[in-house]
């Protein structure tokens, strides 16, 4: 009897690998004796001072258990309840946040803005402004931008300095989704520094789960005034761990010698990997730019359902209901990549 090896590792979610090397033995080594607890560590005072190191400049670190967290605090240290927050149709914090900023907020509406690519046009930015206002409308305060966005793609340097200098022009704030932000700075091979504050953003919620971090998320604020009190959200929303020494050490392991980097570097190149091997199959369509580590593809539906009956992983429900997401991680190795592509020639010549 047979028996059908199912893959280790998928490209549903770079959620789903495991913790790199560099952020475990940071964990370890915190683990030994005791530490000051509520954030007051030396592991949070260094894994702060890096980041600062990191963007070259004197910003306010705060860590934070999920990206929801991270997203809707910081956008709420940027709002009054009658504010309303611009973001693309697509953004995370529209589609998969629970409603978490608009409640933290106390009730700041989410405005939705279009654009192609994952990418907010510009020109929409001033309509949603202009569109309305009288005091019966919510004013827009804040633009919250996505780096790298909900289908892969990313910002350039230029892109990001269009959208900051007509946010400027209409007085709102900067607040930067970074969920995957190390594989933008990759894909770009720039300064953090450039698509940060030297292009006018405010806060950057600095992602490091979905690059080798088990929990947690960094807050920046590059707008120091603007974390005032932001400590007191952070207790109120549940979000100031008592060990905080073990959200921030793996921090310290990650960037303490690139390995934020080189993590990001190997995901964003396995999805140029795949993305070659899918580009010459029939009836796969690679739909977006390959700009960091997603690819999104259209795939039959009967394909689809073989490839997750083979044991694949992956999403159908976040670029598009007709697009398949195949993400990679920090860990997602080239046999993975062409044991996938593999199955997946097979069967679309096998349906031809």
């Amino acid at each position: 009897m047979s028996i059908e090896v199912q893959p280790s590792r998928h490209f549903a979610s770079d959620n789903y690998g495991g913790i790199c090397p560099e952020a475990f033995a940071a964990m370890v080594e915190a683990n030994e004796g005791h530490e000051v607890s509520y954030g007051n560590d030396t592991w949070t005072t260094r894994a702060a001072d890096l980041i600062r190191d990191i963007f070259e400049t004197n910003c306010e670190v705060f860590f934070v258990f999920n990206g929801t967290a991270a997203n809707s605090l910081s956008l709420a240290s940027m709002c009054q309840s009658y504010h309303s927050i611009l973001c693309h149709e697509k953004a995370h914090v529209e589609g998969s946040e629970c409603g978490a900023p608009e409640f933290f907020a106390n009730g700041t509406k989410v405005l939705l803005l279009p654009g192609g690519g994952g990418k907010i046009d510009p020109k929409s930015i001033e309509n949603a402004v202009n569109k309305r206002t009288d005091i019966h409308y919510p004013k827009p305060r804040v633009l919250s931008l996505t780096q790298a966005t909900e289908v892969g793609t990313v910002y350039s340097l230029a892109e990001l300095r269009a959208l900051a200098g007509v946010a400027r022009h209409f007085n709102l704030r900067i607040q930067m989704d970074g969920a995957r932000f190390a594989n933008a700075v990759v894909s770009l091979g720039v300064a953090p520094s450039e698509i940060t504050w030297k292009s006018g953003v405010d806060v950057l919620c600095f992602g490091g789960t979905k690059n080798g971090i088990a929990i947690g998320e960094a807050v920046v604020f590059f707008n120091r005034e603007l974390a005032r009190e932001f400590d007191y959200r952070c207790k109120q929303g549940g979000q100031l761990a008592s060990k905080m020494r073990f959200l921030s050490a793996p921090w310290v392991g990650l960037l303490q010698d690139g390995a934020w980097l080189r993590h990001a570097k190997h995901s964003n190149d396995m999805a140029a990997r795949l993305e070659a091997a899918l580009r010459p199959l029939p009836r796969v369509e690679v739909t977006h730019p390959v700009q960091s580590n997603a690819v999104f593809a259209k795939i039959p539906e009967q394909i689809v359902l073989s490839m997750h009956q083979r044991g694949w992983k992956f999403y159908t429900h976040v670029g598009g209901w007709e697009e398949s997401r195949l993400m990679c991680s920090w860990d997602t190795t080239p046999e993975d990549v062409d044991g996938f592509a593999a199955d997946l020639s097979e069967l679309v010549k096998g349906a031809l």
